[in-house]
């Protein structure tokens, strides 16, 4: 006795129909009805009285009807825990483009096997890759338009505030945003989200915008505009790879704060056991260390931030 088979049986008992019960299924009616004949040879009994315009359940079929439904019922409960099961233990990929916890395996635990993409991209395309699910989560820099495009959910996980290089020593005395210059690089398809912020900062405060082409948005380069410029620079959040040069220095920035919200994105429909355990687990841990929490001072983020409106 298979399952296909107990599943043929109940198709007819419920339509009362060889033809229509074949349509359902997905087989042909002379198929249906060879396999409906194999069940009662099997079992010892006839299921069906048939004849040319009906067909109706014969005390047999009335009695074993209730057991084949529980039956296809257990075998449909077991595929699905199986499945959920091969979901969890399948391994959740997550992009990032330069912050990351130092102990985000430890964060996740048991909740999912995270494994780290290793193509470090701008945010831009880490959500979309994030949306054609090469990747299952990512950690990104997003617009409210750039989720609702990719059909993406996007979870603040941490607000960083962004700080200013300067000639001369490091200090706790902040500098006005209005006074800081922003660096915003020619090279679209590698910085687009920070020029995008960069000039909205701009346009918001007064600071100054500085065109440049060598894509010193972070390292030595930046370093150099710094010394060139002479004046406060704000610093990306991205990470620098260089050492800060004695030359310089870094101050907060404030009247306003700029902040950098880190979202964590996922596939709004993507419902997988080990993806929701994985964000799940990230938002609890960033919630207790007060990750996603704003400056107490006054702070500025851009108009179509998905989170701090």
């Amino acid at each position: 006795m298979e399952l296909r088979q107990l599943r043929y049986f109940v198709a007819v008992a419920e339509e009362l129909h060889f033809g229509r019960a074949a349509r359902r299924v997905h087989i042909s009616g002379p198929a249906l009805s060879q396999q409906i004949i194999a069940l009662e040879r099997e079992l010892g009994a006839d299921l069906f009285v048939r004849d040319r315009r009906s067909v109706r359940l014969t005390e047999a079929g009335r009695t074993f009807l209730p057991d084949a439904r529980r039956i296809l019922s257990l075998a449909g409960d077991a595929k699905a825990r199986l499945q959920q099961a091969a979901a969890r233990s399948a391994p959740v990929r997550l992009g990032y483009v330069s912050w990351l916890p130092d102990d985000i395996t430890a964060m996740v635990g048991q909740a999912a096997d995270l494994r780290l993409d290793e193509w470090v991209l701008p945010s831009h395309a880490q959500a979309d890759r994030v949306a054609e699910g090469t990747l299952d989560i990512g950690l990104a820099w997003v617009t409210a338009a750039q989720v609702d495009e990719r059909g993406l959910t996007a979870h603040l996980l941490r607000t960083e505030p962004l700080h200013a290089v300067v000639p001369g020593a490091s200090s706790s005395e902040p500098v006005a945003a209005q006074r800081v210059s922003v660096l915003v690089d020619a090279d679209e398809s590698a910085w687009s989200s920070w020029n995008r912020y960069a000039k909205e900062f701009a346009a918001h405060t007064g600071a100054r915008v500085v065109p440049i082409g060598d894509g010193g948005i972070t390292g030595d380069a930046f370093y150099a505009h710094v010394r060139r410029i002479g004046t406060a620079v704000l610093a990306s959040p991205k990470r620098h790879t260089a050492a800060l040069p004695p030359s310089l220095g870094q101050r907060p920035v404030a009247e306003p704060v700029p902040v950098w919200t880190w979202s964590l994105l996922h596939r709004r429909d993507d419902d997988r056991a080990a993806v929701r355990g994985a964000v799940n687990a990230l938002l609890a841990v960033a919630r207790s260390r007060g990750w996603p929490a704003p400056p107490d001072e006054p702070w500025w983020a851009p108009a179509d931030d998905p989170h701090l409106r």
